[in-house]
């Protein structure tokens, strides 16, 4: 890896680590916000998934900021709104200060993966972008790790509040150091023209797309519903377990994660990223079916439902990577953020929805419904997988 390549992928790989942290420090959290400001399931269902909600809304317009302007200043300029969503978190006595800045972290972090794809695509060749780009993910991953059992010792120490006061210092340092550091393009290279805005159409007619965007949606969503929050909460509500217990079975669930996400591009470049990708979404639907239908399992089945989660649920990354090699440079932004789109409003109607189901029925039925949703997903996407229909096609 060229130097300055090296040095525009750890500079915005530091912000994609503080994406991870903020976005699953919630599942640690939890018992701490329900007790410090009397959170029902269902408000904290919708606090938490307005991360997902305005991450999502901002992928649309960011699709075409980063083709035209790339990432260098788009990036930061969204993390500086991060710090203070952190500061209105860290300072909210009601649910709606705690919303705001949980919605401003959101929009913070936008850029946070599309920004990198974006430079990924002009800084490395077609041949390596699957394999850098899960890199990427499975270091920026480790994020959620530390969201995990380090999270849950730092906040007995400063409390959750001082964590999300020195996150916003953190946050405004990062910001400037991938403003002063990131170059969107090699030198004597300029982004590729961005195509009129009209031609973006051909990503959201395309059958292929929707395919794909519909497994991203309870697949990619369901898996950081359940790291960022439902899967700590199912721990402390159903299993009645510790904070210490719960991080540690998150922090299992993560480095399952950080590992999927290293392997899904290798393997995907050996055996095929539409059998690999099917492949794990049938592998992930077991999860929440075994822990709906056997809610009281031994611990190591608990760990190996969570392991087998985190592992095949960062498979969900090979929808963008299929989505880079389906559509012209100049699109790049664009059909990546579309498809994240899909990943991230799954997150924020899958995390809220579980919140309103399991405060009338319970998690058995809350994860009854999540699995059948995603089998569904798994047989909208099988003639992709199964290779019965050609990457490409409408």
């Amino acid at each position: 890896m060229p130097s300055a390549a090296a040095r525009i992928f750890i500079l915005l790989l530091l912000a994609y680590f503080l994406s991870y942290f903020f976005r699953a420090a919630n599942a640690v959290i939890s018992p701490d916000l329900r007790q410090d400001l009397g959170l029902s399931s269902a408000q904290l269902g919708l606090m938490t998934s307005l991360f997902y909600l305005t991450f999502a809304l901002v992928q649309l317009p960011l699709g075409s900021l980063l083709d035209r302007f790339g990432p260098r200043f788009v990036h930061p300029g969204l993390m500086l709104l991060g710090a203070v969503g952190a500061l209105l978190f860290a300072s909210a006595q009601d649910f709606l200060t705690l919303s705001l800045g949980r919605a401003l972290l959101g929009i913070g972090f936008a850029a946070a993966l599309m920004g990198a794809l974006k430079a990924f695509s002009l800084w490395f060749p077609a041949s390596r972008y699957a394999s850098v780009s899960s890199l990427y993910v499975a270091i920026g991953a480790s994020g959620a790790i530390a969201a995990s059992s380090p999270l849950a010792w730092l906040k007995e120490q400063i409390g959750w509040r001082g964590v999300f006061e020195w996150g916003a210092l953190v946050i405004v340092a990062v910001a400037a150091l991938v403003a002063l550091g990131v170059r969107n393009a090699p030198k004597g290279t300029v982004l590729p023209p961005s195509t009129q805005a009209g031609s973006a159409a051909q990503i959201w007619q395309s059958g292929l797309f929707w395919r794909m965007g519909w497994l991203n949606f309870v697949l990619g969503g369901g898996f950081l519903a359940w790291q960022t929050l439902w899967g700590g909460d199912f721990l402390f509500k159903v299993r009645q377990m510790g904070s210490l217990e719960v991080g540690s079975l998150l922090f299992a669930f993560s480095l399952a994660a950080v590992l999927g996400f290293l392997l899904c591009g290798p393997l995907a470049d050996r055996f095929g990223l539409p059998r690999v990708l099917l492949v794990a979404g049938v592998c992930f639907t077991l999860g929440p079916a075994l822990l709906a239908l056997w809610p009281g399992m031994p611990p190591f089945g608990l760990y190996a439902c969570y392991v087998l989660m985190g592992f095949c649920g960062a498979f969900n990354i090979l929808t963008l990577s299929q989505a880079r090699l389906l559509f012209p440079t100049a699109l790049t932004g664009r059909a990546v953020t579309a498809i994240n789109f899909m990943g991230f409003i799954g997150v924020f109607l899958l995390q809220w929805g579980m919140g309103i189901v399991l405060g009338v029925w319970g998690y058995p039925v809350a994860l009854l419904v999540w699995a059948v949703l995603l089998a569904s997903a798994v047989a909208v996407y099988a003639p992709i997988g199964l290779g019965h229909q050609a990457a490409g096609a409408n």
